[in-house]
């Protein structure tokens, strides 16, 4: 337990940004599910749009310190291999 009024305030500002944080990761898993389902789905022009969608919600979640830049990047790039695997 926090003693000091400092590590007080600490506790009270990593609790906000954890739940920022958990709000950028959901909504970057949900734009991933989208082209996903679209991939599934075998509609390419869905999952182009939804890739377009997505890659930039990734790669600012990366920016933001939520994944790590190159995980971001790798999965930006399967997605990509994976939607071009349909036309």
């Amino acid at each position: 337990m926090a003693n000091t009024k400092s590590a007080k305030k600490k506790t009270r500002v990593i609790a906000r940004r954890t739940k920022i944080n958990q709000h950028r990761r959901s909504m970057m898993r949900g734009f991933i599910r989208k082209v996903e389902e679209a991939i599934t789905g075998g509609d390419r022009n869905a999952a182009l749009a939804a890739l377009k969608a997505a890659e930039p919600q990734i790669m600012r979640a990366s920016q933001k310190g939520i994944v790590h830049k190159k995980t971001a990047s790798r999965k930006v790039s399967r997605l990509t291999a994976r939607v071009a695997k349909l036309g």
